[in-house]
């Protein structure tokens, strides 16, 4: 198995998904992939203030780049629809700075008044990274544990031009925290080759994402193993964590339709695995599976669903 060392140029960022794209890499099966993101916002350095211009990307298409900055796509040999990739992440490191906007547009407004902020101008917070990337401390003086992980990595829908803002059944813009290092994301393939494309890096989030931002950041090192699992006719975004659990994603206009998807994907799971009957499984779900709200900010919102007690093995 061979490691690529992807030296990111301006031909390799985007901000939207395309089954037209020419892959910038193609790997083989089972191959690793090393490369480095620029943060969410396009950004090259940290932001000084809500309005102080910063270095960014430059220069970017109003079409392709209108959405996060993305890496990609790699195409995956011999990938095909029904396949699934299984994409671990073996290696993230973010780099020394991040930030965090509430308020103003980044937030939805809705949300906004409901949280009791109105019309509250855009405010932000600036982190410092400490050398070891163990605890993120900003310029107002709060610590926060630093978890960092990708907000957006997905493959190519069936689609000529879908944007990198949505999270959907082939991964995207999911923001779902329990892809850390050590964790094992699988995608159903949705075009031939896969296209895999990747960035938003996050320093850390809690589930939710309430302002509309992470603490937002640039990554110095992601490595991410790429496996292909043939005819895995998996229908949404799955997760294996660190600690072993499996985690089940969905996606949906409401949090009670992403809520039922993500449900509804994990008793898919348990059946797989265990091979009891649906409602024999929905009952022990009720003990042993948490929701948890994924995100309530994206397009589409997104819920995943935990199962604390799955002792099952890899698909």
């Amino acid at each position: 198995m061979a490691t690529h060392r992807l030296a990111v140029e301006r031909s390799d960022l985007h901000a939207s998904f395309s089954q037209a794209a020419v892959p910038r890499l193609v790997i083989e099966p089972g191959d690793s992939v090393e490369l480095s993101i620029p943060d969410v916002s396009w950004g090259l350095e940290p932001p000084t203030s809500t309005t102080a211009p910063r270095r960014k990307v430059e220069p970017r298409d109003p079409v392709r780049d209108q959405g996060p900055c993305l890496v990609g796509p790699i195409g995956v040999r011999d990938a095909a629809p029904g396949d699934a990739l299984a994409i671990t992440f073996e290696r993230i490191r973010p780099g020394p700075w991040g930030w965090t906007y509430s308020g103003g547009p980044v937030s939805t407004p809705a949300l906004n008044g409901a949280l009791g902020i109105g019309d509250a101008p855009l405010t932000l917070l600036r982190w410092t990274l400490d050398e070891d990337r163990k605890i993120a401390t900003s310029d107002r003086g709060d610590r926060v544990a630093v978890a960092p992980f990708l907000g957006t990595i997905g493959v190519s829908p069936a689609e000529d031009h879908a944007s990198g803002w949505l999270p959907r059944n082939c991964g995207g813009n999911m923001d779902c925290r329990e892809l850390i290092e050590g964790s094992t994301l699988w995608l159903p393939v949705m075009v031939h080759g896969a296209l895999l494309s990747l960035g938003d890096g996050h320093a850390a989030q809690g589930d939710a994402e309430l302002s509309g931002t992470a603490i937002e950041c640039a990554m110095e090192l992601v490595r991410i193993r790429v496996e292909l699992v043939k005819s895995a006719q998996i229908r949404s975004p799955r997760v294996r964590t660190l600690g072993g659990q499996w985690v089940t994603l969905g996606f949906g206009p409401t949090l009670d339709t992403a809520a039922e998807h993500a449900a509804v994907a994990m008793l898919d799971l348990m059946i797989e695995h265990t091979q009891r009957p649906r409602a024999e499984l929905l009952a022990l779900a009720s003990s042993q599976v948490s929701l948890r709200i994924t995100q309530m900010v994206n397009p589409h919102r997104g819920v995943h669903a935990i199962w604390h007690g799955g002792s099952a093995g890899d698909i």
